[in-house]
């Protein structure tokens, strides 16, 4: 049989599962519950954040995020700059919520935000906030990106969604920005089925983040902060449960998505440690290859949710896709490229040229990296790609 080579794979092992069965055998609670206090307070711990607030997605951490900043009228205006290479979740609710998106082309290296073209930007629109997406591991300058914010005053959204355990300059991506979004879906580093985290340092900010995701009620808060709300809008005693501060959503998790989440935790080494090596192989064979590039950032250590690559022209691109597949190595684009090529953009704000972003769209490949892949398999993986041999 042929092995297969898969994007993701097992990323919820057996043995989370048999957990799981145990646990529901004692007839939780299902719902969001402790178990979803208990996966917070334990993944601020790890990530190094004071709060963390759980969702029912990485998309709906990303709108949660945005729309917190904008509740908590922190904005000077409503512009906001979002990077060409992303996911369509993490520039949509810029739309969705009535901010005036500004696209930014990326950066050669990383594939994140281009500094110099951040800059021109900042310096014309004097935007309220950035928007930094680490494309599928890989954090951006951050040096730079952390002065530009100290120079123009601007507050920074991190979407760290496929950067689950990165650092840079030692620094854990998803603490730099005044929140962070993160996704546990199940192609991601860890995975709770579906489910994302927002994180942040701010006080006022979290208050915001546990009303907006439940319905804009205050019962997730402090007692002592919700007795404020009561009092500040004179609430009857009877009404004060269902009270409703905000206009909010629904986007809770449950108990049992916390409960995988707990076991996911306690293989984070593991999961980075793989990630992180298998990573290396193909940065050091594709960094060697005339006509290839491949994202880098040497101040950083890279937890890659896979490994992508630009191949020399999209011909070559195709040819390298049908080797893929015949080999059984699953593959795909990065993404939208250049995200105002998409109709959703497109349509409503029109297309831009960015150079890079265009060349990422039309020549980018994504490979398998997962903690089940060893060493002979991202070599093995490498040679289809660049040697044709298998």
């Amino acid at each position: 049989m042929v092995k297969k080579y898969l994007l993701a794979d097992q990323t919820i092992p057996h043995a989370d599962i048999q957990e799981l069965i145990a646990w529901l055998n004692t007839r939780p609670w299902l719902s969001q519950g402790p178990l979803v206090k208990e996966f917070e307070r334990e993944w601020a711990k790890w990530l190094g954040t004071k709060h963390a607030v759980y969702v029912n997605s990485g998309s709906s951490a990303n709108l949660l995020m945005y729309y917190a900043f904008l509740v908590s009228k922190k904005h000077k205006n409503h512009r906001v700059i979002v990077p060409a290479v992303s996911w369509p979740t993490s520039v949509a609710p810029a739309l969705q919520l009535g901010f005036q998106p500004i696209m930014c082309d990326a950066d050669e290296e990383d594939f994140g935000l281009d500094m110099d073209s951040l800059e021109n930007l900042l310096k014309k629109y004097r935007p309220t906030a950035v928007t930094a997406v680490h494309v599928l591991g890989v954090p951006n300058k951050m040096d730079r990106l952390l002065a530009l914010k100290k120079k123009y005053g601007f507050a920074l959204l991190e979407d760290t969604c496929a950067a689950f355990g990165s650092r840079y300059d030692g620094r854990m991506v998803g603490t730099f920005g005044d929140m962070s979004t993160f996704s546990l879906f199940y192609g991601h580093h860890l995975s709770t089925i579906e489910g994302g985290m927002v994180c942040t340092d701010r006080d006022d900010l979290y208050d915001i983040l546990l009303q907006i995701r439940s319905h804009g009620w205050a019962k997730d808060l402090s007692p002592e902060t919700e007795r404020k709300l009561a009092r500040k809008y004179k609430v009857m005693e009877f009404n004060r449960p269902f009270t409703f501060y905000l206009p909010g959503f629904n986007v809770r998790s449950t108990d049992l998505n916390a409960r995988l989440g707990l076991c996911q935790l306690r293989r984070t080494e593991h999961v980075i440690q793989c990630r992180v090596a298998n990573h290396k192989i193909y940065q050091s064979r594709f960094t060697k290859a005339p006509g290839f590039h491949c994202q880098k950032n040497d101040r950083a250590e890279i937890c890659s949710i896979s490994f992508v690559a630009l191949a020399p022209s999209p011909k070559k691109r195709d040819e390298i896709a049908a080797r893929l597949r015949q080999n059984q190595i699953e593959t795909r684009p990065l993404g939208g490229g250049n995200m105002s090529r998409q109709p959703f953009w497109k349509d409503r704000l029109g297309a831009l040229k960015l150079p890079v972003s265009d060349r990422i769209a039309a020549t980018c490949f994504q490979l398998p990296n997962h903690p089940l892949l060893e060493p002979e398999d991202i070599h093995f993986i490498c040679d289809t790609v660049l040697t044709g041999r298998h």
